[in-house]
């Protein structure tokens, strides 16, 4: 599940250091006035060059009116469970609903001791934190009957009366990594809250979700109960940050900015921007699903290729260039399904899904090749190719060819890039069976991705001189023959699979 569909927020998270206190309030006053959506504060109680934490939250939440607020984490082994509710509670009645509440287990236990806390193995401190996590939760529930009693292996509650209620529903976002606490976060959380300096790699965001998710549909919930957050090291193109909210789900983006200019930078650029490249992908997908028009017919649950609908077509065997990248004749196929055996509609719809992306990803590349053809033939005039490009639904507010085939490039990244880290990994695990085809349509990905750089060159060369237009052509064609080639290999390879694991 590559998008969960939040709304999109953007973030400051602003070390809380003592000595420059009304400098640290003053820039949570810049993030609200630049419009940012929240702003954050590490918790180190322990480290006495910071301020303390949930005081500085109240006193910036006397300080703003409309900007959220939490902590970046709280580190629920210094703060008893009963006593975090009300503080959460407190704090959000008095700014009206604006407190989230963010938690971990404690990442530096030798500082946590020396403040008196006994010291919690790893496993034991997740546990620690589901307990912790279920005392908040009670405590919040005014509506339900008696006191609150509670007896844990850490945490023990006998007869706390219940209250206050929060001014909203207070989310709990969890700082977790490794599989316990991502379970956890599916289990019980509101909100997975990593770092990209500490996972070292976006890959690891699909990892992450995908144990989340199992976790939650195992309990009951569905994945899209858990909003995607994410701490950034360093400033990134809206580009990138658009792709980890379509590829990755992040609908969370926090920045770590004391500098005035950054912040104003990410709240007036960055964040319209990213907005923009998101909204134009997801209307896109929303077409698609809209009705019959977007969407194949039928499909077939014995795994063979169906026919296309009116958006595009699956590969005809007619190849347009001579060049290939791979040997089709060596592509491995998966065991046959059992004939007899058949498939809901709601399990259908997930092979239909993969259908309609890939008509989406044909129809667009049509599109693109008349556009290049009509360019060609002098027919279309600069006013007449702006009014074209912009009723294309890939399109990022540009107006050239070449800003065309940019989208069209990183839509298809985006595409296979939450294949590779989403969907191919949960069907290597349900069909062992299928893992020389994920193999293989992982290898094509990444051949594809060559050519896509070859358009880029191209393209380069084109703008640079208008003579250029046969290589981008020949670019162009070469993208289409392996393109469509490749799309009619997975859809015959994995619609079958996909209905039957309901992944």
């Amino acid at each position: 599940m590559p998008d969960y569909g939040h709304d999109l927020l953007f973030s400051a998270n602003i070390v809380p250091h003592a000595q420059h206190a009304d400098t640290v309030v003053a820039t949570a006053q810049l993030a609200e006035r630049a419009g940012l959506d929240l702003v954050t504060f590490q918790d180190h109680p322990y480290q006495p060059a910071l301020l303390d934490t949930w005081t500085l939250l109240s006193y910036v939440a006397a300080a703003t009116g409309t900007i959220r607020l939490a902590g970046n984490v709280h580190p629920l082994p210094l703060r008893p469970p009963a006593m975090l509710a009300q503080a959460a509670a407190s704090l959000d009645l008095l700014s009206h609903g604006r407190f989230e509440l963010a938690l971990g287990t404690g990442g530096y236990w030798d500082a946590i001791a020396s403040m008196g806390t006994p010291r919690l193995a790893p496993g034991q401190a997740v546990d620690a934190l589901e307990e912790g996590i279920r005392i908040v939760r009670a405590a919040w529930d005014t509506d339900a009957p008696g006191r609150i009693r509670f007896d844990g292996r850490y945490h023990q509650v006998e007869g706390l009366r219940r209250g206050p209620r929060p001014a909203h529903d207070i989310g709990i976002w969890l700082g977790a990594y490794k599989p316990r606490m991502l379970r956890l976060t599916g289990r019980l959380a509101d909100g997975w809250l990593p770092s990209l300096p500490h996972l070292q790699t976006t890959g690891k965001l699909g990892e992450g979700n995908a144990v989340i998710d199992e976790a939650a549909e195992e309990a009951g919930r569905s994945p899209r109960d858990i909003r995607r957050l994410l701490n950034l090291g360093e400033e990134l193109p809206p580009a990138q940050l658009a792709e980890l909210a379509l590829t990755h789900g992040i609908s969370v983006f926090t920045l770590l900015a004391g500098d005035p200019r950054r912040i104003e930078r990410f709240a007036a650029e960055t964040a319209p921007a990213v907005r923009e490249l998101v909204a134009a992908e997801r209307a896109a997908g929303a077409h698609l699903s809209a009705g019959p028009e977007g969407a194949r017919a039928s499909l077939e649950t014995d795994g063979t290729h169906v026919s296309a609908g009116p958006d595009g077509a699956p590969d005809d065997g007619v190849r347009l260039t001579d060049g290939r990248v791979w040997d089709e004749s060596t592509r491995p196929t998966a065991p046959r399904p059992d004939r007899s055996r058949s498939h809901t509609p709601h399990r259908q719809s997930d092979g239909r899904h993969l259908v309609d992306v890939h008509d989406h990803l044909r129809a667009e590349l049509a599109q693109l090749r008349d556009l290049v053809d009509q360019v060609a033939a002098g027919t279309l005039d600069a006013a007449s190719a702006r009014s074209k490009i912009n009723t294309l639904t890939m399109r990022q507010n540009n107006w050239t060819l070449g800003a065309y085939c940019e989208s069209y490039c990183r839509l298809l990244t985006l595409h296979h890039s939450a294949e590779d880290t989403a969907l191919f990994p949960r069907l290597r695990s349900a069909e062992p069976g299928l893992v020389p085809v994920l193999d293989r349509l992982e290898e094509e990905h990444h051949a594809i991705h060559e050519i896509i750089e070859r358009v880029d060159r191209a393209l380069v060369a084109f703008v640079a001189e208008p003579g250029g237009l046969g290589n981008l052509r020949a670019a162009v064609d070469l993208l289409t023959d392996n393109l469509l080639s490749h799309l009619s290999y997975e859809e015959r390879e994995l619609v079958e699979p996909l209905a039957r694991h309901g992944l």
